[in-house]
């Protein structure tokens, strides 16, 4: 059933260019806040309909991010009666945020305090004075809020699959780096961190950190003195199509090999295993894209001559339909071969959750190592993106049939271009320059010729003429 907290959502279709890369994050972020903020100024106009078709005498401002109270009210100890009408315009703040949640809490305070304005009996207590109650002094640990981080956090973003992965990542980082124990201090959140020594593991929490400190407003901890710096990507040797093709042949030299013991069910899983292999290295597929909700049926379908994979809207760059760079693959790797087809349904119907879809994408990954394949599968991805490249494949065009945007393609994808993939690809521009030149030469042969040929013709003629 669907929450209260997302049917501010209902209306709202998340940009699927969101690669994974900061201009698609903050493209993301950017209308997701712009959705929030149209949301709350209607319902901040609502609020002060419903106030004032009541005859409520409180009004609603925004301010420093709270909504306050906006009133009439006797005169505050310690200030002056400048009119001497024993009364002046004060605005109190509660510190409710300005967020959609924070407008039903100041709809419910401004109904108070307009009650006790009609009854007469509105007194200067310390609630509309502002000072501060005293707070507990015990600490809550990571485990204590997690609940309450997760509620939030879809308040302020639509529940779909994608938004569900993203949170899963974070709760994972802090479960496993920071430690559900963990005191939500500072002194706590320092000796953590301190305690990581991987570059990549630190970046993972201190992201993570910051996500839950912004979304539950906590001032107990700072991230001052931790920077979060992307890691390093590592070298990646990136296949060529000969490693490509030769490597296909590993899923069916293992089959041979196999231990007979194995459950007879599973004695042909390696085939839907191939079957993956070969659709990642022809189509430069996400290994995720493969297993959600997979389209069996237009895959196999007659009419589906461009033999196009359609990508599920719940992945990560949401819906494509992918080509491939060498159509013979599909017939090479036996791509629409029913078999392994039927193993991939048994695999993936009625599994749609991210922990499911991610147990078969870690089964992926192990199946590479398994068959000895010296290369992971998001390599085929990047194999993929070079081998376009090579092949003269528009930027644009490439980077859409692999589901992000043209920074990324260049910025990221480009840096895997190895030495030896820059030396044939000059070697090709090379040789068509040379082959341009012979071309060039033997036209203006074949033109030289049939000029003359021409002008022969024509003397012909002309002899001809004369000798009658």
């Amino acid at each position: 059933m669907k929450s209260k907290a997302q049917d501010v959502f209902e209306d709202f279709t998340p940009p699927a260019s969101t690669d994974g890369s900061y201009l698609g994050t903050q493209k993301h972020m950017k209308a997701t806040r712009q959705h929030l903020e149209r949301k709350f100024e209607k319902g901040l106009a609502d609020t002060r309909a419903r106030l004032k078709a009541a005859k409520v005498k409180v009004g609603l401002v925004v301010a420093r991010e709270t909504i306050q109270l906006q009133a009439s009210l006797p005169i505050k100890p310690g200030d002056r009666d400048t009119k001497g009408t024993g009364f002046k315009q004060y605005k109190i703040s509660l510190n409710i945020p300005a967020s959609l949640d924070g407008l039903r809490t100041a709809e419910e305070e401004a109904n108070e305090l307009g009650k006790l304005l009609a009854r007469k009996q509105f007194e200067w207590t310390d609630k509309y004075l502002g000072k501060i109650a005293k707070v507990s002094n015990k600490s809550q640990t990571l485990g204590d809020v997690l609940e309450e981080f997760e509620t939030k956090y879809f308040k302020t973003r639509k529940l779909t699959e994608k938004s569900k992965h993203t949170f899963s990542y974070y709760k994972d980082y802090l479960r496993r780096l920071i430690g559900l124990d963990t005191l939500l201090t500072q002194s706590e959140i320092d000796k953590k961190l301190t305690e990581l020594t991987g570059d990549s593991a630190k970046y993972s929490a201190v992201k993570s950190l910051k996500v839950l400190k912004s979304t539950l407003n906590l001032t107990s901890f700072t991230l001052e003195n931790f920077k979060a710096t992307q890691p390093k990507s590592q070298a990646r040797d990136i296949p060529s199509d000969e490693d490509i093709i030769k490597n296909y042949e590993s899923f069916h030299q293992y089959s041979l090999t196999r231990s007979l013991t194995i459950k007879k069910n599973c004695l042909d899983s390696w085939k839907m295993w191939e079957w993956v292999y070969g659709m990642l290295a022809t189509y430069g597929l996400r290994p995720r894209e493969l297993f959600v909700n997979p389209e069996i049926d237009w895959w196999l379908n007659p009419e589906n001559k461009d033999n196009t994979w359609k990508v599920h809207p719940d992945t990560k760059t949401g819906y494509r339909e992918t080509l491939p760079l060498h159509p013979e693959w599909v017939y090479l790797f036996d791509l629409k071969n029913v078999e392994p087809l039927k193993l991939l349904k048994a695999q993936t119907d009625d599994r749609t959750s991210f922990t499911d879809i991610n147990t078969i994408r870690v089964n992926c990954s192990s199946w590479f190592r398994r068959v000895n394949i010296p290369f992971t599968p998001y390599d085929l991805r990047h194999a993929w993106a070079i081998r376009a490249h090579m092949m003269g494949i528009p930027i644009k065009a490439a980077a859409d049939n692999l589901g992000h945007s043209v920074e990324i393609h260049t910025e990221i994808y480009q840096k895997w271009f190895s030495l030896e993939n820059r030396k044939k690809v000059i070697r090709q521009a090379v040789d068509k320059k040379d082959d341009m030149d012979t071309l060039i030469q033997e036209n203006a042969r074949l033109r030289a010729e049939v000029e003359y040929l021409r002008q022969a013709l024509a003397r012909h003629q002309i002899s001809e003429v004369l000798s009658t």
